[in-house]
């Protein structure tokens, strides 16, 4: 294990580590070369020595690298150092889309449609290029702290020399095709099955197969039919639930063709969700479900077996906000069961065979007007602006409307009124009100003026009249007993999410209908429960003038409690010297941080004192004529640094002192006598050492 502080190849220290898996650690580093933060995946020392381990982690890096994609984890560097394999790539703040699944518990359809779209966008960028990830899982997305979703770990990618490659190793097994799950022939299509599964498992907070084994689990993907999503997400759009269904098709002949075709559904999604688009490939003698045969378990078991890691084995996760995970992997020259790959193969062939004897039918039945996939009108599809969510910033390009009141409209008048503006509308619910009238739109989720895309759908809730029961109080409670209290009132409950620094997590902060108001069964009521404090990353303000850095902390949600100062030898007077929490860190938003601000090097501060005897004369003897004196101090440069004029000299011997002196260590004093009379006798100068204060 590194330690902190460690370098490698002279450029990287190790600031951490940040997560660990099958064959490697992963650490966070600073590139010292570049001045920016990075993660580092290094090689676990007992694999190091074997030659097959080194061969696929170095494949991984060299596979990964060409992907440049702004939803794609990107790889800097690779390189091996006394034994040492590692890989260096991009280092994002944010958490995995697991965690933030089991944050949430259920996401919304457009939340989950827009990290599909960003996680789509990221697999078809590495699938132009021949590589297949065959391990997509919310463990391998990180949502960034900007919103952004990326794809990593790309541990068991593999860069295609065909169409399709073997597998011969597997993900995780909840997210496994079936097609992995046989161990058979592999392509873009099993990535696109893996995606559908994260689907499900975003909008039903659950994923569709599970069991006490890997092998249980993986033979529910070959043979059990999924729950529908809806059963457990009854507000789920039909578009979005038939494009779950298709992505997860058992047979690959009755997926998406490509990721291509499935973004622009999910496109589409965003524009009508409620319209049924989504074209499902007619099912065949082939693809109906079978209970497998003894012999065939018998093989996958013996495929399966020592391929996935236990479950119950998570990767360590030393920073809950970010993590890089790693499946165990088997040896590339593991064989594939020979009886298994030939009846595969007849399978595939004979699949063909009848996909296209349905192409031709469907072709010959629709005169060309229906075409597999639901993607009729791609082109206008493709340019339609898309809805953005918390994940995705909106499009500034796409145009907009002004929002109208639809409040007293029928749903049918509503409709007409917002086709008018092209924007689409979706009947909400009813909600309760004692000044619209029953079957009239009572609330929309845009107000009137507001400016929104075109095409947007809006949410309306109509009238269902005049409250009779009183809604009650749940602000404070606990997310599951405020839901229990409401729906034994008689309510629906819509729940939302929000950061906040005062309540609890898992507490209501607010409820709307409030308290008190009158409503009527099934109407809905929606509690915001808080997620807690809200955790955000220190900055790093050094170097940075007082102004500038401020305003980075308060800008990262941060506070600055108090600024002091003190002199530098290398940092510039204004600057930031230090912050009291370092940069990196993850601490609640709103902590406190002071700040040191440069005053420049410290200048050294000399002194001088003399006492001034009677002059001479040349005999030897005092001068008794002397009665006053102009003197002068300066320093080595013969800057004046002071001037004691016309000084009475009752008696010698006579004192002079200076102090505060900057940075001058030596110096002269001129002295000017003069007779009663204000007359110049002589002039005499001294050299003379400054004293340090």
């Amino acid at each position: 294990m590194l330690t902190e502080g460690t370098y490698i190849a002279d450029r990287y220290e190790i600031v951490g580590k940040i997560g660990a898996g099958g064959m490697s650690d992963v650490y966070k580093a600073k590139d010292h070369t570049l001045g920016r933060f990075v993660a580092i995946k290094v090689l676990k020392p007992e694999f190091s020595e074997d030659v097959n381990f080194v061969t696929k982690f170095r494949t991984e890096a060299q596979s990964a690298a060409g992907l440049e994609h702004p939803n794609i984890v990107n790889i800097y560097d690779v390189g091996s150092e006394n034994g040492m394999h590692y890989i260096v790539m991009e280092y994002v703040e944010g958490i995995t889309l697991k965690t933030y699944i089991e944050k949430k518990g259920q996401l919304s359809f457009k939340e989950a449609v827009s990290i599909a779209i960003q996680v789509g966008r990221g697999i078809e960028a590495a699938h132009n290029k021949h590589i297949v990830h065959r391990d997509i899982k919310p463990q391998n997305i990180i949502i960034s702290t900007e919103g952004k979703v990326k794809v990593t770990d790309f541990g068991i990618a593999r860069a295609a020399t065909s169409n399709t490659i073997n597998s011969d190793v597997m993900g995780s097994v909840h997210y496994s095709s079936p097609e992995q799950a046989r161990n058979g022939f592999v392509d873009g299509k099993s990535d696109i099955y893996s995606l559908g599964i994260v689907m499900y498992e975003m909008v039903t907070g659950r994923v569709p197969f599970d069991g006490d084994t890997t092998v249980a689990v993986a033979i529910q993907h070959l043979q059990e039919e999924m729950v529908v999503p809806s059963a457990y997400a009854p507000d789920l759009p039909i578009s979005m639930e038939k494009i779950i269904l298709k992505c997860t098709q058992k047979n690959p002949d009755r997926r998406y063709e490509s990721m291509g075709d499935l973004l622009m559904d999910l496109k589409k999604a965003l524009i009508s969700p409620n319209e049924d688009f989504v074209v499902m490939v007619p099912l065949s003698n082939q693809d109906k479900t079978r209970v497998i045969e003894k012999d065939e378990l018998d093989a996958i078991k013996k495929e399966t077996s020592g391929v996935y890691y236990n479950e119950d084995e998570e990767p360590e996760e030393e920073n809950q906000d970010e993590d890089y995970d790693e499946e165990d992997e088997e040896d590339d020259d593991e064989a594939i069961n020979p009886k298994m790959e030939k009846a595969i193969t007849i399978m595939g062939i004979a699949a063909g065979v009848v996909i296209v004897g349905i192409i031709i039918y469907l072709i010959a039945s629709f005169f060309g007007l229906v075409k597999f996939g639901g993607h009729s009108k791609d082109t206008e599809t493709e340019t339609q602006t898309e809805t953005q969510t918390e994940t995705e910033t909106e499009d500034e390009s796409a145009k907009k409307v002004e929002m109208i009141d639809l409040t007293g409209m029928t749903f049918e008048e509503a409709q007409t009124a917002l086709k008018k503006i092209k924007l689409g509308i979706k009947d909400n619910g009813t909600v309760s009100s004692d000044t619209v009238e029953e079957g009239k739109v009572a609330e929309q989720d845009y107000k009137k003026g507001e400016k929104i895309a075109e095409n947007t759908t809006i949410k309306v809730k109509i009238s269902s009249g005049k409250g009779e029961i009183s809604v009650p109080s749940v602000v404070g409670s606990d997310e599951s007993s405020a839901g229990s209290t409401l729906k034994s009132a008689g309510f629906k409950v819509s729940t939302q999410y929000e950061y906040n620094n005062t309540v609890a997590e898992g507490k209501v902060i607010s409820q709307t209908p409030d308290a008190g108001a009158s409503g009527k069964e099934g109407d809905t009521v929606t509690i915001t429960v808080s997620q807690g404090v809200k955790m955000v990353t220190v900055p790093n303000v050094l170097g940075q003038s007082q102004d500038a850095a401020t305003s980075a902390l308060t800008g990262a949600g941060l506070t600055v409690s108090s600024v002091s100062s003190d002199y530098s030898d290398t940092v510039a007077a204004g600057s930031v010297i230090s912050q009291s929490i370092a940069d990196g860190k993850i601490v609640d938003e709103g902590t406190s941080i002071t700040l040191v601000v440069s005053l420049g090097p410290k200048v050294k501060l000399y002194s001088f004192s003399a006492k001034i005897e009677a002059p001479k004369n040349d005999d030897g003897t005092t001068n008794e004529n002397v009665s006053a004196a102009n003197i002068v101090l300066k320093d080595a440069s013969g800057n004046v640094l002071e001037t004691w004029s016309n000084q009475s000299i009752a008696s010698f011997p006579l004192s002079i002192s200076k102090s505060g002196i900057e940075g001058q260590t030596s110096g002269t004093v001129e002295i000017t006598w003069m007779d009663a009379s204000g007359n110049t006798m002589n002039t005499q100068t001294q050299n003379v050492t400054f004293q340090e204060q």
